[in-house]
């Protein structure tokens, strides 16, 4: 097949109208790609095409390739793959449309390179997705894990699908029969494609997830069944709806889904399952018409047709030949020769001035042939360098994957320590459960005594108010009595002066009386002689009796209102009397009740302190009996622990005895406060059930005699400790109860535990006090004796370097003067730190004998000093040599890596016996992120100082040729292979010397014994 018949096949098939991909000009896509075996041609062509300036040219360019990828060339795909960031770019852009064909090309886009990259992931299944139930069982390669991932694939790839199927039928209107216009079926034309793609993918996940089913439990495929539920809802939907289209009846046959799902938790649901097919109707017009092309369109137009430019300047010259023809000799018979002439002239000329024309039109066509080949040669080159960097990418690639590779590997090594991690926080979220239904009883009975007190104080507030209140009523009642006695005497006082008046005014009245007598004698003698003098007289004599007598009815009003006034005051004194005392009973009632009530109380909080007490020792009891019972469990077998460890618990435990003899001491002579007892009995019990069972782990690791030995120990102390809380259960018993017995078991487990501890490997465990602080100092000088040199190196290098090579010199030996200053620090916070650590955890023993105490903390804390002050050594070293030109800078980086790795174990080993809100804790940390950032700058600075020292060859490939370009080529690949190999086999190199440092350090410290008493 002509390879130009095929480029103009697409450019008809993928143009600018809106309507349906022909048949025909697809078809011969297809052909075109088995005949070239890839799509070479095809892509040449779309890459001329303005796919991202016009939405419905890049629509039809979806069907076509959809058609191609189904239907071509299985080479196709592979040859697709080198344009699929193109198309995601494509997609990427398309999407930034909410309407129209560009949200369409978006989605149809994303479907095209979900399908290639499912093909190329699973090269098994064809374009077209038909196969066979054998050959779907060979794809997974009979493997579980293949069929899962196969199924989760397919359920993606299927998404994509149904995405598109929504958005097409989304952007129609379906008011209106959009099926038989051309613009519908510009749309509806690829869902053909996705109808046959779903089909044969909902067959296989419905076959696959029964296969699934038959070997994983069904709560592991609830995911998967979910998700094939929601798929198979739209996917029968969109049958449905697809199958009313008038457009779609012509050309396909779609399937109708069942009406429900399959029952994947029944295994003969699938004999039930009818795979769906999908029927294309056989099309009426024959294969040759069909294969026709089109010979008009073939017709090149960018080359001008010369001879009808001749022919036409000839007609217009002389006209038509059925005017005026002019080989007629008839008609030129009346012609003069001149006029012949004339004409032959005139015709040579214009044959002169084609000609001319024609030259010039090949002296263009030259040109522009010459800069067609130059933007070819330019072409070439940028394909040139295409192919170099996608060589480059394809060894980037290669090298992602061996990260990949390693990162896979770290994850399992992550996934295994999780899983033992989650162990141990299974068994330390159960001891936490106990503690907290301890803590849960304690905190009622706290909050039970914390309600008696307050009712208490209650009851003692009510007290002191009626004592107030009675205080207050006889204050009144004083007050009372005084206002009445002093009513009586001022009562009294007034009467007497009332009294005193009265007789004052009779004494008046009868000197008055006296007078008028008088008076009248006198008148009667001198009536003659005075009658008018004496008349006077007696007229203001009866105007001041008058006067007198109005006083005297006055004086008598007021002695009456005086008397009423008294009389009330006497009755309201009386009132007042008896109120006083009835009010006094009352609160001498209350007060009676009150003390009924505490009387109550009191009883009812010592039945609730000794229940408390009860529950305590009865929980501890549970837990001693718990921890017993684990002694026989056959699971209990491969629990080991180590004698550090068992001894620590004895020490606490005997501590705990101490507390709890006080406590019950101080409970026996005042049993209102019994909180500290209840968290004594309770911490006792919980640590002596971890001897025992820290006890047991331990005897499985050490030999039969001593194993028996430990194990009776154990249980003789479990017996002794339930004897004991057994005693405290009973009033009568708890005072006489002894702990000595157990203190004496404890002893023995601790005696024992000390015998079995494991002694330092080449030191007494006296001297390892000694060594720490030898190895801290000898630390200390190693750092001092680093910065010193490598400030001596730094004047050095400032006397005799110059240029670039003084500046890299400077800032390297300045940052490695920074690390040092860091590294400093960070010993000093590290000593400060143990200090506080010795000081807090020795009690009364000294200090060397903490450190033996510790053995193991101490050994892992030697080895981290050692570490410390070797990095420092090294580093300079390796600096010096950098400085002096005849050093590598990797090998400084790896020496701050190294110092950065010492320093974070000298940290380790420093914090883990401290505690969390310690103030030289803090500063610890804080160096330590110091000489951190310190690492990173020594790091940062070597590389750049590498990238400024180190030459840089200059790429320049103008004067090679093709052959010389590829041979460097060859050999710049036979490099990177050999480069490469070398990379992976330093890698397992390096891997196994971890692993032989790991083994060798936890050797030396005892890490292994550590991890056997956590287990």
């Amino acid at each position: 097949m002509d390879l130009s018949k095929i480029a103009v096949s697409i450019n008809k098939a993928i143009n600018t109208q809106e309507v349906a991909v022909k048949e025909k000009h697809a078809r011969t896509c297809i052909l075109g790609t088995h005949h070239e075996k890839g799509a070479h041609t095809f892509w040449a062509a779309i890459n001329r095409l303005p796919l991202s300036s016009n939405a419905v040219l890049c629509w039809k360019f979806c069907h076509v390739f959809h058609k191609l990828l189904r239907d071509g060339h299985p080479n196709v795909i592979k040859d697709s793959m080198r344009n699929k960031a193109d198309l995601t770019d494509m997609s990427r852009m398309w999407g930034h449309l909410s309407e129209g064909y560009g949200k369409l090309c978006s989605i149809y886009l994303k479907l095209l390179i979900t399908k290639m990259e499912f093909h190329i992931k699973n090269p098994r299944f064809p374009g077209n997705l038909q196969m066979s139930n054998r050959q779907l069982d060979e794809a997974g390669e009979n493997d579980v894990n293949n069929f899962f991932q196969l199924t989760v694939e397919m359920f993606d790839y299927l998404e994509c699908e149904l995405n598109l199927f929504l958005s097409v039928f989304s952007s129609l209107d379906m008011s209106r029969s959009v099926s038989v216009t051309a613009a519908g079926q510009c749309r509806l034309a690829p869902l053909i494609q996705v109808i046959l793609d779903s089909s044969h993918l909902y067959d296989y996940t419905v076959k696959l997830l029964f296969k699934l089913h038959s070997c994983l439990p069904a709560d592991t495929l609830q995911g998967h069944r979910d998700r094939f539920q929601e798929q198979f809802k739209k996917l029968k939907s969109l049958f449905y709806r697809s199958s009313n289209l008038q457009y779609f009846k012509r050309l396909i046959q779609i399937p109708q889904l069942p009406e429900n799902p399959p029952n994947f938790l029944r295994a003969s649901a699938l004999s039930e399952h009818i795979s769906p097919v999908v029927v294309i109707p056989a099309e009426s017009s024959s294969p040759e018409s069909e294969h026709m092309v089109e010979t008009d369109d073939l017709v090149d137009t960018d080359v001008p047709s010369l001879p009808v430019a001749v022919e036409t300047k000839f007609d217009d010259l002389f006209g038509t030949s059925a005017a005026i023809d002019p080989f007629n000799f008839n008609s030129q018979n009346g012609m003069r020769k001149d006029d012949k002439d004339r004409l032959i002239e005139q015709l040579t000329r214009e044959i002169q001035a084609l000609k001319d024309e024609l030259e010039s039109f090949r002296v263009e066509s030259g040109r522009l042939c010459q800069v067609l080949r130059g933007r070819v040669s330019e072409l070439e080159a940028e394909l040139a360098e295409q192919s170099h960097l996608r060589l480059q990418a394809l060894g980037e690639c290669e090298f992602l994957k061996a990260e990949l590779d390693d990162l896979r590997r770290v994850r399992e090594d992550t996934e295994k320590e999780q899983r033992s991690l989650t162990e141990i926080e299974r068994k330390a979220q159960a001891n936490e459960q106990r503690y907290t239904k301890l803590k849960e009883k304690y905190t009622e009975l706290v909050q039970s005594h914390a309600d008696l007190l307050r009712k208490n104080a209650e009851v003692t507030r009510q007290m002191t108010v009626a004592q107030t209140a009675q205080d207050e009523v006889d204050v009144v009642r004083k007050e009372m009595q005084e206002k009445v006695k002093a009513a009586q005497e001022s009562a009294d006082i007034q009467e007497r002066d009332q009294l005193e008046q009265l007789q004052e005014l009779q004494r008046e009245l009868v000197s008055s009386r006296t007078e008028l007598d008088s008076l009248k004698t006198t008148m009667v003698s001198s009536q003659q002689a005075s009658g008018e003098v004496l008349s006077t007289q007696l007229t203001a004599l009866q105007s001041e009796k008058a006067e007198l007598v109005q006083s005297l009815s006055k004086v008598e009003v007021e002695l009456a209102a005086q008397g009423e006034e008294l009389e009330r005051i006497t009755s309201s004194l009386a009132t007042e009397r008896e109120s006083g005392v009835k009010t006094a009973e009352t609160l001498q009632n209350q007060l009676n009740e009150k003390e009924t009530r505490e009387q109550a109380l009191e009883s009812q909080l010592v039945a609730a302190r000794w229940s408390s007490l009860q529950g305590a020792v009865e929980e501890a009891e549970k837990i001693i009996q718990d921890s017993l019972a684990q002694i026989h469990d056959p699971a209990h077998i491969s629990c080991t622990s180590s004698a550090d460890y068992l001894a620590s618990r004895c020490q606490a435990s005997l501590g705990c005895m101490d507390r709890l003899h006080s406590a019950s001491e101080a409970f026996t002579a005042d049993d209102t406060d019994v909180s500290e007892l209840l968290r004594v009995v309770t911490q006792c019990g919980h640590l002596v059930g971890d001897t025992i069972v820290q006890g047991s782990a331990t005897s499985h690791m050490v030999p039969v005699e001593q194993a028996d030995a430990l194990s009776q120990s154990v249980k003789a102390c479990g017996a002794e400790a339930l004897a004991l809380l057994g005693q405290m259960k009973q009033r009568d018993s708890l005072a006489a109860a002894d702990n000595s017995r157990l203190k004496a078991a404890l002893e023995a487990i601790l005696a024992t535990a000390e015998k079995l501890r494991p002694r330092g490997l080449e030191l007494q465990q006296g001297e390892l006090g000694d060594l720490v602080e030898q190895e801290m100092s000898s630390t200390s000088a190693a750092v001092e004796s680093a910065a010193a040199r490598i400030e001596e190196m730094l004047n050095k290098s400032r006397a005799v370097d110059t240029g670039i090579k003084m500046e890299v010199n400077e800032r390297i030996l300045a940052s490695c003067t920074e690390l040092m200053q860091a590294i400093k620090e960070l010993v000093v916070s590290s000593k400060n730190l143990q200090r506080d650590i010795v000081e807090s955890g020795r009690g009364a023993a000294s200090m060397k004998e903490f450190y033996a105490k510790n053995s193991r903390w101490t050994e892992g804390l030697i080895s981290a000093s050692k570490a410390v002050g070797w990095g420092a050594t090294v580093m300079v070293d390796a600096a010096d040599l950098v400085v002096q030109g005849k050093g590598k800078f990797e090998e400084l980086m790896v020496c701050s890596h190294e110092i950065a790795a010492s320093t974070a174990q000298l940290v380790a080993a420093s914090k883990v016996k401290a505690d969390k809100d310690s103030t030289n804790l803090h500063r610890l940390q804080h160096a330590s992120r110091g000489v951190t950032q310190a690492t990173a700058a020594v790091v940062a600075s070597t590389k750049s100082g590498k990238s400024q020292i180190e030459e840089k060859d200059t790429m320049d490939f103008s004067s090679m040729t093709l052959t010389q370009i590829k041979r460097q080529e060859m050999d710049a690949q036979v490099l990177v292979l050999e480069l490469e190999t070398r990379l992976q086999k330093e890698r397992e190199r390096l891997g196994e010397l971890r692993k032989k440092h790991y083994e060798l350090a936890g050797v030396a410290e005892g890490w292994g014994e550590v991890e056997e008493g956590t287990g």
